[in-house]
């Protein structure tokens, strides 16, 4: 198995990070605007984008610490994975540890995964020190694949 995984540090508090990773509202304003469903822990996340989406089981959520998600509908190679954002207070940030977990071969689509990844990292981080993230559609485009 593989994983994706990322560092950010973010001029926020890990309770304003937990937020935009735990309410709808948050996440559409840095993933994509297309975002709906329950938020808390055993609830269902449905995220779409144009060329399809996913839905997300919240398997853990700890205020200002971490959130677990697991793929549970989507594309063939993301479903089992499981998302992970773990969260520490450093020299004054929240630093965003991020981990797509669980992927059984580093397949193209993985690679593809793996920028528009940093991508909305970097658009959460723009979203909770400016105000306003590049959630889809308005979103960097990477590739052919969007």
């Amino acid at each position: 198995m593989v994983d994706i995984l990322h560092r950010i540090g973010v001029t926020s508090s890990p309770d304003a990070v937990y937020a935009a990773l735990t309410t709808v509202e948050g996440l559409a304003g840095w993933w994509t605007r297309d975002t709906d469903g329950d938020p808390g822990v055993g609830g269902v996340i449905r995220f779409r984008f144009e060329p399809g989406g996913f839905d997300m089981k919240v398997l853990e959520a700890r205020p200002a610490a971490h959130v677990v998600w697991e793929v549970v509908d989507g594309p063939e190679e993301w479903l089992g994975t499981r998302v992970r954002f773990e969260l520490k207070e450093e020299d004054g940030f929240t630093i965003v540890l991020f981990r797509h977990e669980g992927w059984r071969e580093p397949v193209e689509f993985m690679y593809h995964c793996s920028t528009k990844w940093a991508t909305f990292l970097m658009s959460l981080k723009k979203l909770l020190e400016t105000g306003s993230g590049d959630p889809a559609p308005q979103d960097v485009r990477i590739s052919n694949w969007h």
